[in-house]
């Protein structure tokens, strides 16, 4: 029995599925398939064509290019003062810190925040920063 994948994120899905439950993209009917003919070679050669990749990566090529090690950097030692986030241009959260950067409490989450910014995968990051990467 062949099981339904969906051709976007591979998820597997019910038999009956119109759509995928994950990722909303619309799955069509496959057509009956026909009997193989009998003299088929036991090994075919991989298709020599590269895959593709998905067209849809969720990153947006108007968002501006920036560097995660930089933010991750600025973040470690100027986190107190917001420095990492209006270089991400998110310019309301910068002011935030600047605000209450005397208490100490932007300073622990601007490091908190420049070791996660390191250790996250470029896809993560760009997609949750809303940048794209040099």
């Amino acid at each position: 029995m062949k099981e339904n994948r969906c051709p976007q994120c591979g998820a597997s899905l019910d038999p009956t599925a119109t759509s995928c439950k994950y990722c909303g993209e619309p799955i069509t009917p496959a057509a009956p398939q026909q009997q193989a003919p009998a003299a088929q070679p036991m090994y075919q050669m991989p298709n020599p064509q590269p895959q593709q990749p998905a067209a849809n990566t969720g990153i947006n090529p108007a968002w501006p290019i920036k560097s995660k090690i930089v933010a991750g950097i600025l973040a470690i030692f100027l986190g107190s003062l917001g420095i990492h986030k209006f270089y991400l241009g998110q310019t309301g959260l910068g002011v935030i810190y600047l605000i209450f950067c005397w208490t100490g409490i932007p300073a622990v989450v601007g490091f908190i925040e420049g070791i996660i910014y390191l250790c996250s995968n470029d896809h993560n990051f760009q997609v949750k920063n809303r940048v794209r990467l040099q």
